[in-house]
């Protein structure tokens, strides 16, 4: 407005308000006929404005108030009656309409509803152009809300929510949101609808309130089609979710889930309003979910055990994904896969166990000749049945494992609650197993003398992460110790291990896994090897210093094992003789050679006693058979300790002559078990009969008689005698009731030092305390019983390690220094 303009209306006179109002109010009908046109909005502010100037601001509020009131009630009102279908009506009495006459009848509804509100907010946007001045001066001062904002409240109370003739319990805004819901009912059966015109609709609502101070929570799509839309979306996926089930098919109820979810979320999107999208998805997953995720995992031949047993990792992604919706630490799903975890673990140790408690097959012969004069390897010896079945078992362990860590990355996102639930269900069938701690030893130690051959460093390191893998799942590892001192004892003085440098890697790894004192002995089993070298080194220089030129002499390698240090109790078989281990009788020659190194190693080492174990040791033994075949008829013979002690008996006989079984034990004082056994290496075994036995069967009996066998034949120049199976590696009854014997043995020390090292720190403490804090420290090897535990602190007091403070019904104990 130009000065000129502002100074004639401040210059006028007193107004008369009704002229201007009527020729006001007649531009207003102008403006809502759409013949707005003609119309100079610059007078008609200026009218307005000089009714306001004039302190006319309030009849002219009003009756404008009163303008929009009556043409919404007697022109937009009656023409959106006259366009309503009769058809909503008579559905909405219980008339049954197919869905295209449903879409068509909402339809024209709503682009009435749609056209009114349009050409409503379009007026009243020049109709406040035009009342600017009185919204600025008049309505902020009274604190009145704008024209436009009242016309708004007056849309929706006189088209909206006035009552339909005939039908007073009845209004548009009923039919409005019924027809919303009906058409989205429509869509989600699948059939098109018109979303544009759904989200015109949705937007009216939103932007008319349910009081004039337009509050975001008063929103009338909030207030009024939001309640009824999830209230009608509650019932439809209540009713779809039990329809789901009912179908059997738990991929089919996951794929339906999530497309509920995605169209619902694309629906707020294209046809109502974001303000919706979380609160239905709420409602997908309470009711389609939540309400069924329990039933659907355990379906019968298609949920979850279905899924894991046939690698469907697509379907269990989706079941994650729905059970992560309704519940964070996913406790439904993480409890079936455990179930299916520990199942598969079960059959694993039954399997393992109907092997090992198999009838014994026939027993395995190591009597295979290795190697030739052309150098070609000998094939390896097989293992024997009950070791396979070990091997098997862990092998089985793996790839379940394998399998699970595939499922935990791939499908389950690598979720931490699941994989500690994986980790206690793995501990659980593992540990309930009695022979887990045996059967992993044995693992490591088959793949250590050979299932590392021809392995990269990675290829190794790989295998022996597995392998760790499992003993982390191990409880008593305690007694996986000593089965892996028993097998690594084998394997470094017999020298089978394929790679020093596989089993240093080993131990650094159980280290890392399980700690120092785990691997403490261990280590000091390679140190004694290590030293022993040097001594061999030293001895046979000594020997050489003193001028020996006997050619006949035999060479010396020993092994000197710190006894504390090596499980020599667990070395040989379990067959001892009551007292002890005989000592065997070496023949003269041996003796010597024995007796010269103890006084070498004596000499050194003063106050220390050698124990000489000829049970863990080997011989090369050159021997001459008259009539064998060809020019050579020397044969270099490999054979234990015991064999040679057992050969060398035969240098002193005439031709013909034989030994008897009971002379042979008489002369070498060897254990019967293991005579027999070495008798049967060089008499029995058809390609290693050094000697004959009469009479000829595989029993080694106490009338038997032995002859060196002249005829005795190879095409080989070095012969592998190795030592008949005393039967299978894995241990038998008696020998695992006599290693669990001493692992408690083992285990009562063990928990008395905890308990005095834990009273000397702490002084004085509560019995449960005491408890608690001993078997938190023994955890990481093995699982305390509370009642030993109970009975060493007993025994403690009554050595006056500790006594007994305060009240009985409450006991503690003090340290008693």
């Amino acid at each position: 407005m130009n000065r000129s303009v502002f100074q004639n209306i401040l210059s006028a006179g007193e107004v008369d308000f009704e002229q201007d109002w009527r020729s006001l109010s007649s531009s207003l009908r102008e403006i809502h006929t759409k013949n707005a046109s003609t119309l100079s909005f610059e007078e008609l502010y200026r009218n307005a404005y000089k009714l306001v100037l004039k302190k006319h601001g309030e009849p002219l509020y009003n009756k404008v108030k009163e303008f929009e009131q009556d043409w919404l009630a007697n022109n937009v009102r009656l023409r959106i009656l006259e366009e309503l279908p009769s058809s909503l009506l008579e559905a909405h009495n219980g008339a049954q309409l197919s869905a295209n006459e449903r879409r068509s009848a909402g339809e024209k509804l709503l682009r009435s509803l749609k056209s009114a509100w349009e050409d409503h907010n379009a007026c009243m946007n020049m109709t406040s152009d035009v009342l600017m001045y009185m919204d600025r001066v008049y309505c902020s001062d009274n604190r009145k809300p704008s024209i436009f904002t009242a016309s708004m409240g007056q849309f929706r109370d006189y088209v909206l929510r006035t009552p339909i003739p005939d039908h007073a319990a009845l209004t548009i805004a009923t039919f409005l949101n019924s027809v919303i819901l009906d058409q989205i009912q429509i869509d989600r059966e699948g059939d098109i609808i018109n979303t544009a015109l759904l989200k015109s609709c949705a937007y009216m609502l939103e932007a008319l309130y349910e009081t004039d101070d337009e509050q975001e929570q008063n929103k009338l799509y909030i207030t009024s089609f939001e309640p009824e839309f999830l209230a009608a979306s509650r019932q439809y996926y209540r009713s779809e979710g039990r329809s789901l089930v009912a179908r059997g098919d738990a991929s089919n109820f996951c794929k339906n889930a999530r497309q509920a979810a995605t169209n619902e979320e694309d629906r707020c999107r294209s046809t109502l309003s974001t303000l919706t999208a979380p609160k239905i998805k709420q409602v997908v997953e309470d009711e389609l979910v939540k309400d069924n995720i329990r039933e659907v995992i355990s379906l019968e031949g298609t949920g979850v055990r279905f899924m894991l047993d046939n690698d469907r990792l697509t379907d269990l992604e989706m079941i994650y994904e729905l059970s992560s919706w309704v519940d964070p630490k996913k406790d439904e799903l993480k409890k079936a896969v455990q179930k299916r975890i520990v199942e598969q673990g079960e059959d694993i140790n039954s399997t393992a166990k109907e092997a090992s408690d198999a009838p014994p097959v026939k027993p395995v012969k190591a009597d295979a000749e290795k190697g030739d004069e052309a150098g070609k390897p000998a094939p390896e010896k097989p293992i024997n049945q009950q070791t396979a079945a070990a091997i098997k078992w862990v092998d089985d362990v793996l790839q379940l494992k394998d399998k699970y860590d595939h499922i935990l990355n791939k499908a389950f996102q690598s979720d931490q609650a699941l994989q500690t639930g994986f980790t206690r269900s793995f501990s659980d069938f593992i540990n309930v197993f009695e022979r887990s701690s045996e059967y992993l030893s044995l693992f490591f130690d088959e793949n250590m003398k050979k299932g590392i051959k021809g392995k990269t460093e990675t290829e190794v390191d790989t295998l022996l992460d597995k392998g760790i893998t499992l003993l982390r799942y191990i409880s008593d590892k305690d007694m996986f110790e000593r089965y892996y001192k028993k097998h690594l004892s084998r394997r470094l003085l017999m020298k089978r291990s394929v790679s020093m440098d596989a089993e240093r890697q080993m131990i650094s790894k159980m280290k890392m896994e399980v700690g120092n004192t785990f691997t403490q002995r261990i280590e000091s089993m390679f140190r004694d090897m290590s030293v022993s070298a040097d001594l061999t080194a030293s001895y046979k220089k000594h020997i050489r210093n003193l001028g020996d030129v006997d050619s006949q002499r035999a060479e010396l390698d020993v092994n000197v094992l710190t006894a504390t240090m090596w499980p020599l109790d667990a070395m040989g078989p379990s067959r001892r003789e009551e007292g002890g281990r005989p000592t065997c009788i070496f023949p003269p020659e041996i003796d010597r050679i024995k007796q010269s190194f103890e006084k070498f190693y004596l000499d050194k080492h003063s106050g220390r006693q050698l124990t000489w174990q000829g049970n863990m040791g080997t011989a090369d033994v050159r021997a001459y058979f008259s009539e064998m075949k060809g020019t050579k008829k020397t044969r270099e013979l490999n054979v234990s300790t015991y064999c040679m002690v057992i050969l060398l008996l035969f240098n002193d006989l005439p031709p013909g002559a034989y030994l008897t079984y009971e002379q042979i034990q008489a002369r070498t004082n060897i254990p019967e078990n293991e005579l027999v056994r070495n008798l049967q290496s060089v008499a029995v075994a058809p390609k290693t009969r050094i000697l004959t036995k009469e009479p000829m069967s595989k029993d080694v009996k106490s009338d038997d008689r032995f002859y060196f066998n002249e005829n005795f034949h190879s095409q080989f120049q070095r012969i592998k005698v190795g030592v008949v199976a005393s039967g299978n590696k894995v241990e038998d009854r008696d020998e695992r009731q006599e290693t669990e014997k001493r692992v408690d043995l083992e285990r009562g020390q063990t928990i008395e030092a905890a308990i005095v090292r834990t009273m000397k720190q702490r002084k004085e403490l509560k019995h449960q305390q005491l408890v608690t804090e001993v078997i938190q420290q023994l955890s990481a090897r093995f699982s305390p019983d509370v009642h030993l535990l109970k009975k060493k602190i007993e025994s403690l007091i009554e050595r006056e390690y500790l006594e007994r403070v305060g009240d009985i019904n409450k006991p503690a104990y003090r340290y008693m220094a």
